[in-house]
């Protein structure tokens, strides 16, 4: 929505404002009339009925769209609904300068002129200008709404009927028109559209239609007969080999869409503990041209090894997860840092975890420098990571952990308003690294002052 730009003081019949693209300034009913605006005498009323359109409901509606700013109330910078003329010419919103009075001002607003007269005239010629824009506007929103709808149904039906090549072209205009329009997914919802384009997927299915029929999926809400359906294992199984052939677009999808299905109370464990899944993830997770599936990928991988037992977390490590997610760790966004620290910290349970942590070399640094730079949250869990690893083997990861600059670093969060458990862990972890120094050594190394020590 435009910010208000002032005009100069005129009556209510003397609105004026210049032209888009021109020098030549004319008054609001000469505008409309000549279609500047977009109005006129063309709509006022609703439809065939003449219902007079509610004012307040189309504003409400339209909320995103770019309103003329002489329709804006210079108080709010809202679209006006009951407009009101000033002694000076300038127009507000009735209930805007009312409360203006209410606080003691006897000013114009925008000039700052004192007001000789404190009566407010109705500007009915702004209203009706006002509600006849915002009527065209409305009720072409709408009529474009029942042309998606409609071809949405139409859509449907083709669907029942094609197959081949035709079937790709019909799914492929339907999961155009629910991405882009919110009416058009409840429409597919209500008229059996998830039972019908989940049917479509199953071994048989080919990629092209596999990659279509879950693009539209993915974008509508599942209700639990439809997670169900969608979990029997042909049709998993065609996600699963999508994620790790399709196209970039597609594997997100097939992401998201298990990310769905396993977020039911309905999901099947078995879901996760495909290697082939694991290892698709794995991929979509390292390709970095590519940051949405790099998010996607993180977020089911954090689902899986949240949820599932030890099983799927050992094959997880197994594909060797560890060095790969480390490697990618200084290159990630928070949101994804944040995901990532939270897988490793999660396998960092298991013994082969904590030993695939230990071995990796830019684990210890990595986690250092995280400490007390992105969130509480990330701190909390390199903080954990380093106290598993440094467990492990203290006398080995411990120097190492120290040249990394950790005991600065803990003295950091200790000194900080972190939560108390996290100031406790941090402590242990310094009374750790320290065990193998003499306190001379140990501040020489940490580069500490006295004072500090």
């Amino acid at each position: 929505m435009p910010m208000y730009q002032p005009s100069s003081g005129r009556r209510d019949g003397d609105v004026k404002f210049e032209v888009p693209g021109g020098g030549q300034v004319l008054d609001l009913e000469t505008a409309v009339k000549d279609g500047i605006l977009g109005g006129g005498s063309r709509v006022v009323c609703g439809g065939a009925t003449g219902e007079k359109l509610d004012l307040k409901k189309m504003i409400e509606e339209l909320d995103s769209i770019d309103v003329p700013s002489v329709f804006i109330c210079p108080i709010s910078l809202e679209p006006m609904q009951d407009p009101v003329t000033l002694c000076t010419g300038q127009t507000y919103e009735r209930s805007n300068i009312l409360k203006w009075f209410s606080l003691g001002h006897f000013t114009c607003p925008t000039t700052m002129q004192e007001l000789w007269d404190d009566s407010v005239t109705p500007n009915k010629t702004l209203f009706h200008l006002t509600h006849s824009w915002f009527s065209q506007k409305y009720l072409a929103m709408k009529k474009r709404s029942e042309d998606v709808q409609g071809r949405a149904l139409e859509l449907l039906e083709t669907l029942k009927k094609v197959k081949g090549q035709a079937r790709v072209q019909a799914l492929k205009e339907l999961r155009q028109v629910v991405t882009a329009h919110d009416s058009a997914k409840k429409t597919v919802a209500d008229n059996g559209g998830l039972a019908l384009v989940s049917s479509l997927l199953g071994p048989f299915t080919t990629h092209a239609v596999g990659s279509e029929a879950i693009g539209i999926l993915v974008n509508l809400d599942l209700d639990s007969e439809s997670r169900r359906n969608l979990m029997q294992p042909a049709k998993v199984s065609l996600m699963v080999d999508m994620l790790n052939e399709g196209s970039i677009e597609t594997k997100i999808n097939c992401t998201e869409l298990i990310e769905m299905l396993m977020a039911g109370e309905e999901s099947e464990p078995e879901i996760a503990s495909s290697l082939s899944l694991l290892v698709g993830l794995l991929r979509l997770v390292k390709d970095r041209r590519h940051p949405n599936g790099v998010l996607s990928g993180l977020r089911l991988l954090k689902m899986i090894c949240a949820h599932e037992g030890g099983v799927v977390r050992s094959s997880v490590v197994g594909i060797g997860a560890i060095p790969q997610l480390v490697g990618l760790l200084p290159n990630l966004n928070a949101e994804c840092l944040e995901l990532a620290l939270f897988i490793l910290e999660v396998l960092s349970t298991l013994p082969e975890g904590r030993l695939a942590l230990k071995d990796c070399p830019s684990t210890i640094p990595n986690m250092v420098k995280f400490l007390m730079k992105v969130s509480e949250n990330c701190t909390q869990l390199a903080l954990s990571i380093l106290w598993a690893i440094c467990g492990l083997a203290p006398e080995e990861c411990a120097p190492l952990a120290v040249d990394a600059g950790l005991a600065a670093k803990l003295l950091l969060v200790i000194q900080s308003g972190c939560n108390p458990v996290l100031k406790q862990r941090s402590a242990e972890l310094l009374k750790l690294c320290s065990l193998n120094y003499t306190a001379t050594i140990f501040i020489s190394k940490c580069k500490l002052t006295r004072t500090i020590q």
